[in-house]
């Protein structure tokens, strides 16, 4: 990187006066380089307070032919107007490129170069000139891949740091220029070191070149991104979807696109970045919400030796067969009477009709549904034999006779999802017969339910039950489809937790988002291979970030020694921020005293700027809260908004994943591996918990640590 020291202020200095009259010049007076990028800043926002403007005065009144034409059309330009909203303390623009040449220019022709801002969103002048450029623009792209090796016709890229929303620095690589080397960006550094305060922010102006290619993937291929953390694979993902919706917006505005998370915590913590990058149609849900049903409500909790025999992909079997065990063969002929006349189809050719459907393997509704048409068919064509020239209305009319839906409803009964797997949990010889050769005799006996209840609705569901009854649904109708999905923390999901998350994206693709050595469900993930094959898109592409741009250098080592017990083989995330200082592991002498240095542990942290995460296992939860307030320090809980004023967040182990703190206070570590049903899972529980800090970890313990970190 370049030393502009008379043009460059530093982030962390006052910005100079860019008025200063004795001299305008200068690098901050109005005809100096920071006075004219200032200029540039002000006319752009200016020029989209005019977009905005020309919006809010849309008049529709005359270009609707209906009211319903009307409403859609006036909810489209309010989600115009909130997409041009200028955020005060959002940058407009983080970066400009200045072209060698023209792109698309005929080089040979001696093209001159061109000099665009990259920024959140297009912004053009009344003249519909470009002022800023939408950074997922294909003439963007140079901006994150560039390089001193491959320069990609880009004379100069220049990075702009701000305080406060107003434009403080910049920072300039002349990537065409030989005898400048290159350099490590402090602007960038800066930017994601920078405190952490309300909810995760979006990382437009900080991704790195192997992010870019994973975020700029095509629409039509999955992604599998294996991350550690600190490797930004979240914010990938988001971004991801920015770009689809950019480069695919027709498309996805039909098929719409779903980010899948966690927990509703870790959902709200991300929910504005997309908003900020001025996409607001996303739709966010955890796995429960998709399987959740009207009527049915989780109220039991199982053995995990249970909940994974649910999860277990052979259960798909298990249910497959009992939901065809419905059909039965016909047992007599169907007589059809219309008017004077009757028309007789023997059981053997319904019979045929029956194992046809079956054959195609089709969905039970669809098959249902079919059935009657086929009869009715067969109907018809006994009825030309006999002279007649009936037609489709006859056919329709044939199908919906009342003889014809009495064989079907015999034939091929309706099938109620949640009324089938209440049959299979409670009736154990109904289990046998369609778990046969699927499943122990033990694994029968974790799924039956003690005491069998009597009705769906008097049933105290699980979370795993409400997976199974989304497969038989799915058997019998198919499960909408959307154009894209983006699947995080994918690592703890089961075997038909994939499956019910691959059936919302079986015609459109899928972003999967996770980190193996994270994983802390009993069924949690062993490769991405198995995994992406439940979910249905085994030639999705596997990726992996190795590069930690969040937890500093010493915090990712320390935590890295629990790799060999909880993820062997897995290679440990490289950081590219060396902190001295930022780890901090202290034993305390006497059990009794723990609170109290957990209490001064948060005062310390919270003396920096920044948020600071108060992490513990989930059952010191309580005590520390009331230890807490009883200090005078209040908190907030996992998915509240973090502001200045607020900045502690008091989080149980078990909401840690996918959260981030400037400053991490860990509670007895011990006691986050003894809150797991066994020694791995709690490891890698306590191994999401170590890796949560951006700038500072404190781990306190009365009791020994884990051996591989003592």
């Amino acid at each position: 990187m370049p030393a502009h020291a008379p043009e460059i202020p530093s982030p962390d200095a006052p910005a100079p006066d860019p008025a200063d009259p004795a001299d305008p010049a200068g690098p901050a007076g109005p005809a100096g380089p920071l006075g004219r990028e200032r200029a540039h800043l002000a006319a752009s926002r200016s020029a989209l307070r005019a977009m905005r403007e020309d919006a809010e005065a849309l008049d529709i009144r005359d270009v609707t032919a209906n009211w319903v034409n009307a409403i859609v059309l006036r909810a489209q330009i309010d989600d115009r107007i909130k997409a041009l909203a200028d955020l005060a303390h959002t940058p407009l623009f983080f970066g400009r490129l200045d072209y060698l040449h023209a792109p698309g220019a005929d080089l040979a022709e001696g093209a001159g170069g061109e000099q665009f801002y990259i920024g959140r969103r297009h912004v053009h002048d009344a003249e519909g000139d470009p002022m800023v450029i939408d950074w997922r623009a294909p003439v963007s792209q140079p901006f994150y891949r560039a390089s001193k090796k491959d320069p990609q016709d880009i004379a100069l890229r220049r990075r702009f740091g701000y305080t406060g929303g107003e434009l403080t620095a910049y920072e300039d690589e002349h990537l065409s220029d030989p005898a400048e080397a290159a350099g490590v960006s402090k602007l960038l550094q800066q930017e994601i070191e920078r405190p952490r305060v309300g909810p995760m922010r979006d990382i437009v102006a900080t991704i790195q070149p192997e992010q870019d290619e994973i975020v700029r993937s095509g629409l039509s291929g999955s992604v599998c991104v294996q991350g550690g953390p600190g490797t930004g694979k979240t914010a990938v993902g988001l971004h991801r979807v920015a770009y689809l919706l950019y480069a695919h917006r027709e498309r996805l505005a039909r098929t719409g696109t779903l980010v899948i998370g966690p927990n509703r915590s870790f959902l709200h913590y991300i929910e504005q970045v997309l908003p900020a990058l001025g996409e607001l149609e996303v739709k966010q849900a955890t796995v429960d919400d998709l399987v959740a049903r009207e009527g049915l409500e989780v109220r039991a909790t199982e053995p995990a030796a249970t909940a994974v025999v649910k999860g277990d992909a052979r259960m798909a079997e298990v249910l497959r067969r009992a939901v065809r065990s419905h059909v039965t063969k016909p047992a007599e002929a169907l007589m059809v009477v219309r008017g004077s006349r009757r028309w007789r189809v023997p059981a053997y050719e319904l019979e045929e009709m029956v194992e046809e459907l079956q054959n195609r393997d089709i969905r039970y509704g669809a098959a249902r549904d079919a059935l009657p048409q086929r009869i009715a068919h067969a109907v018809l064509v006994r009825m030309e034999q006999a002279g007649e020239a009936p037609d489709d209305r006859v056919q329709d009319a044939v199908a919906r006779n009342a003889a014809v839906k009495a064989a079907v409803k015999e034939i091929w009964p309706p099938v109620e999802p949640a009324k089938l797997v209440l049959r299979l949990l409670s009736d154990p010889d109904f289990l046998a017969e369609h778990a046969r050769d699927v499943l122990t005799a033990d694994e029968q006996k974790l799924l039956l339910w003690p005491k069998p209840f009597r009705s769906v609705k008097s049933a105290k569901w699980s979370a795993a039950d409400l997976v199974l009854i989304d497969e038989a649904s799915d058997l019998v109708e198919r499960t909408h489809s959307l154009g894209h999905v983006v699947l995080d923390e994918a690592q703890d999901l089961s075997p038909m937790q994939y499956r019910a998350v691959g059936r919302r994206c079986t015609t459109g693709s899928a972003t999967v988002l996770g980190d193996l050595a994270q994983g802390t469900t009993p069924w949690a993930t062993r490769s991405w291979d198995e995994a992406l094959e439940h979910l249905g898109k085994p030639q999705a592409v596997l990726e992996e970030l190795t590069a930690g741009f969040r937890v500093p250098r010493e915090v990712i080592a320390y935590a890295s020694r629990l790799l060999p017990e909880i993820s062997p083989g897995l290679a440990p995330v490289s950081s590219v921020r060396e902190t001295p200082g930022s780890l901090r592991i202290a034993e305390v002498a006497e059990a009794a005293d723990l609170d109290a240095a957990v209490l001064e542990a948060c005062r310390a942290s919270l003396a920096h700027e920044g948020s600071t995460g108060l992490i513990a296992a989930d059952a010191r939860i309580p005590v520390l809260a009331e230890a807490l307030l009883a200090a005078g320090l209040p908190y907030l809980s996992p998915g509240e908004e973090t502001t200045a004023e607020s900045r502690l967040t008091l989080v149980p182990a078990s909401l840690a994943k996918g959260l981030e703190y400037d400053y991490v206070v860990l509670d007895e570590p011990a006691a986050i591996v003894d809150g797991e049903p066994d020694e791995r899972t709690g490891l890698r529980r306590l191994y999401v918990c170590l890796t949560r800090a951006v700038s500072g970890l404190t781990a306190l313990h009365a009791s020994p640590l884990p051996a591989s970190l003592a």
